[in-house]
């Protein structure tokens, strides 16, 4: 395992931020730890880099203890805070060197050149970092969290404050480092898991209570209704939509209409022949299931 959390527990005075919290993270998976602000992300990512000790529990990055091995934890992973702390007055350049150095790592003067092509900065390399917008600031704070050539990658909301177009270059890029490492990152873009990640862990009031791939996260859903989203060419009465079985309840604007059922229940034939009964015609069908968004809320609300 790259990342193994045994049972942590970590408490701010009579407050627990973490509560009894166990996980395990495979080599080479991308995994997204969501939750609400205060739920236990942060907390959890600086016990993984070494910033703080667990209150009980112990973890282990690459088979080490983050405790009783700091140092060689360290040097196995790359960590970007929420909050990016880079040097301003430096250069692209000097700033990565620097970063390089504090890490030992040979032959920097290659290292800085492939992070700043891995990294998309090669436009920017020349600047100071000041004078960078915000989605280049945090290409910075990726390529210094990669420079050393981590196994693990622990990434704090990546793409906080990025425009769209930012965000897709920053998702592309995590995606291709994800290819060959492992990487842990929190986000509330729930767009952004459905996108990058291979697994969802969802972190409520410090416990755990959702984990697992991101095909399959949905079943943690309660909800046992579906919406189908249909639109007619000419309005289709809603008591006979009523009397398909599973359907229970109807919202009409005009021809457009959301028609929630039973999820056990495929009702999508029996609507498109009652159509066919009322000679008018099915424009669009589209089904309505649970979303990681849904779920996220359903599950820490």
């Amino acid at each position: 395992m790259s990342i193994k959390v045994n049972k942590i527990t970590k408490k701010y005075g009579e407050q627990k931020a973490l509560d009894n919290i166990s996980l395990d993270i495979k080599t080479g998976e991308i995994v997204g730890l969501l939750g609400p602000n205060g739920a236990g992300k942060t907390t959890m990512m600086k016990i993984l880099t070494c910033y703080l000790p667990p209150t009980s529990g112990s973890a282990e990055v690459s088979e080490l203890d983050v405790q009783k091995e700091s140092i060689k934890v360290r040097r196995k992973v790359g960590y970007l805070p929420e909050t990016n702390p880079l040097y301003h007055e430096m250069y692209v350049k000097e700033y990565l060197n620097f970063v390089a150095g504090i890490h030992k790592v040979k032959d920097r003067k290659k290292k800085v050149a492939e992070m700043i092509e891995l990294t998309g900065l090669t436009p920017e390399a020349h600047k100071k970092i000041a004078a960078l917008s915000k989605g280049y600031k945090q290409r910075v704070g990726i390529a210094q969290a990669m420079i050393h050539e981590p196994e693990v990658l622990i990434l704090d909301e990546p793409t906080s404050g990025l425009d769209p177009n930012q965000i897709v270059e920053i998702r592309n890029l995590i995606k291709k480092i994800g290819k060959e490492k492992t990487v842990l990152l929190s986000t509330h873009i729930m767009q952004e898991v459905e996108a990058m990640c291979d697994r969802v862990v969802i972190i409520n009031k410090g416990k755990i209570v959702a984990d697992d791939n991101t095909e399959n996260i949905y079943k943690y859903a309660k909800a046992e209704q579906k919406i189908l989203e249909v639109e007619f060419d000419k309005p289709v009465s809603e008591k006979l939509l009523l009397q398909i079985k599973g359907i229970s309840k109807v919202e009409n604007n005009k021809n457009q209409m959301l028609i929630y059922f039973d999820s056990k229940e495929d009702i999508r034939k029996e609507v498109f022949n009652l159509a066919v009964k009322e000679n008018t015609a099915v424009i669009s069908m589209n089904l309505q299931g649970a979303s990681i968004e849904s779920v996220f809320r359903e599950l820490t609300k």
